[in-house]
């Protein structure tokens, strides 16, 4: 592969440096240089350029080939969907009926359930409303009892209450009475009380009355200028009558 590009390059030099023909673009080369050097180039070509060249010749012959086959694949598809599809909808018609059946099936298995659950629910419905009504007549019944027994009960202690009413007010007289008594003789203690302390007062203000008069008179016997041994001795004895 080297050679290749060698000899390319030797061809781009004998180019460069040929002579060029007066009032024209074109120049003289070597005729049998430049032959020898494509000889090169040729031989220098590996195999797969040729192979490479071969599938580019037949490519426009593949992509034919391809076209067709892809055409005919795609009609193929087109067929098969469309045989798909209408399997599909004799499937879903067959699946709709199927399924409506048995949801005909199912509605009137329904109804049928209904209809006993609301027969049965009738039956238990009657058989409570009759429980109901035998259970409200024995309350009833036990009502009135226990309204009769309140009632007597109610009697009886309203009977014992009033016994005891009586007794009540016949303690509430009695400790009444009691109470006026101890009021009373408060009283009568205070009164006497009163006149022995007031008593007592007198025969102290009496006592206290003759003592001043005494000492009245002793302080008058000692303020005397004459006789004071003898008055001394008088006072001394009137202080001690």
């Amino acid at each position: 592969m080297y050679r290749v590009f060698e000899a390319l390059d030797e061809l781009v030099t004998i180019v460069e440096e040929a002579r060029g023909v007066p009032m024209t673009s074109s120049c003289v080369v070597p005729r049998g240089d430049l032959l020898e050097l494509l000889d090169d180039v040729r031989d220098a070509l590996p195999g797969e350029v040729d192979d490479a060249q071969d599938v580019l010749d037949k490519r426009d012959q593949m992509i034919h080939s391809a076209r067709s086959e892809a055409d005919a694949t795609v009609g193929d598809a087109n067929a098969e969907a469309q045989a798909t599809v209408s399997g599909a909808a004799g499937e879903a018609d067959r699946i709709l009926g199927d399924a409506q059946a048995r949801a005909e099936q199912m509605m009137a298995d329904a109804h049928a359930e209904a209809e006993r659950m609301v027969a049965a629910g009738q039956a238990e419905f009657q058989n409570l409303t009759d429980r109901s009504r035998a259970e409200a007549e024995r309350m009833i019944q036990a009502g009135r009892d226990a309204y009769d027994r309140a009632l007597d009960e109610g009697r009886n202690e309203q009977a014992r209450m009033v016994s005891q009413t009586e007794v009540v007010q016949a303690a509430h007289a009695e400790s009444a009475r009691i109470v006026d008594e101890a009021h009373a003789e408060a009283d009568r203690q205070r009164v006497e009380c009163d006149a022995y302390v007031d008593g007592k007062l007198a025969e102290f203000s009496e006592l206290l009355a003759t003592t001043l008069r005494t000492v009245d008179s002793g302080r008058n016997h000692l303020r005397a200028p004459a006789n004071l041994g003898g008055n001394r001795s008088t006072a001394l004895y009137d202080y001690q009558g």
